[in-house]
């Protein structure tokens, strides 16, 4: 029984460490990353029932910060191994990246209590999974590659697959609706039997029916209090409420004197749409009551004028740059970056 109470003793004590580890930078970022909160002096067009805060264009980086570290992650297995991703680099860069922008949004109204313990949910679940993905990657997982030898398994190469795969589901749908378990099924399906092969179908397929299992439970938590909206209200203008009709996607609300109340998809969609619309040289008014919107865009340069943040991306060439603009320039801004010095990443709606 003292063997079993020390071994006990011990466990918790490693629980309680890494319980503290991924909690310390919520209390660092509610304590450390606060500006002075400010009203936004802007009239909107749109009624209330319409609007989303305008803080929430930057608090939605840290869930793309975690889409862009999947797919950096899919990017470097593709061409390498595991442990040659930088798992506490991604870490760090979530929370450093939401220290910046949580002091940015408090200047457009701040963060309800409610965005930001949705940002630490998701920010203490992504520390805790990639400490525990590093932990193994870097010990027992280089243990594997080193056996196996330069040459990629299959399994390598079908992990890499789901991990591109996933990271491109991310972009519009909720990371708890995947099918973990058919990717863990795949697993045992393509498995050639050698040794490498073996491990990284138990390694992953206990990762993945562990994030099955977590999955379920945010899914009825999810059911329980109503998921987010998937669509927003804008304003548009250059473009008759006809034309804006024919565009798929696009639902015609009415007409304002300020222009057209249009309905569209949020998230990755909303990008697409974006783009499509100031190529057809429509010019947005208002989105969702707003008048400034955050997108980030890639560009060789590791520095861009006037960038909130400039990000060096894993596996990929380029740096990622945070930008913020007027909503009634961003047309022109999509329309600018036709130049070629930068590409559009994404259009971060409410």
């Amino acid at each position: 029984m003292r063997v079993f109470g020390r071994i006990l003793g011990r466990v918790l004590l490693v629980a309680a460490l890494l319980l503290a580890v991924v909690l310390a930078p919520v209390a660092y970022t509610e304590t450390a990353c606060r500006g002075a909160v400010a009203a936004d002096d802007y009239a909107p067009i749109l009624p209330e029932a319409d609007r989303r805060a305008e803080s929430r264009t930057f608090l939605t980086w840290p869930e793309w910060h975690i889409v862009h570290a999947y797919d950096d992650y899919a990017a470097v297995i593709a061409a390498g191994n595991p442990h040659d991703f930088g798992f506490l680099r991604s870490i760090g860069g979530f929370w450093s990246s939401l220290c910046t922008l949580n002091q940015v949004a408090s200047g457009h109204g701040g963060a309800t209590w409610q965005t930001k313990q949705m940002v630490y949910v998701i920010g203490v679940s992504f520390t805790a999974e990639l400490l525990l993905k590093a932990a193994y990657e870097e010990t027992l997982g280089r243990m594997a590659t080193m056996i196996r030898g330069r040459a990629h398994a299959p399994l390598d190469d079908l992990s890499a697959q789901q991990a591109a795969e996933y990271a491109r589901f991310l972009q519009q749908v909720p990371w708890y609706k995947w099918d973990f378990r058919a990717d863990a099924a795949a697993l045992a399906a393509g498995s050639s039997g050698v040794f490498r092969d073996r491990e990284r179908r138990l390694a992953l397929g206990l990762e993945y029916h562990a994030k099955a299992a977590y999955a379920g439970l945010i899914a009825a938590a999810v059911a329980g209090v109503g998921g987010d909206a998937l669509t927003l209200r804008a304003v548009i203008g250059g473009m008759t409420p006809e034309a804006l009709a024919a565009v798929p996607g696009v639902t015609v609300i009415g007409t304002r004197p300020e222009g057209v109340e249009v309905e569209t998809p949020r998230y990755r969609a909303f990008t697409e749409l974006a783009v499509l619309l100031a190529a057809e040289g429509a010019d947005f008014v208002e989105i969702a009551g707003n008048d400034d919107i955050m997108l980030s865009v890639i560009a060789d340069a590791p520095l861009y004028a006037g960038a909130l943040l400039s990000l060096p991306r894993q596996g990929h060439s380029g740096t990622r740059h945070l930008l913020v603009v007027k909503v009634a320039g961003l047309a022109d801004a999509l329309r600018g970056l036709a130049d070629g010095a930068a590409r559009l990443e994404h259009v971060h709606d409410y």
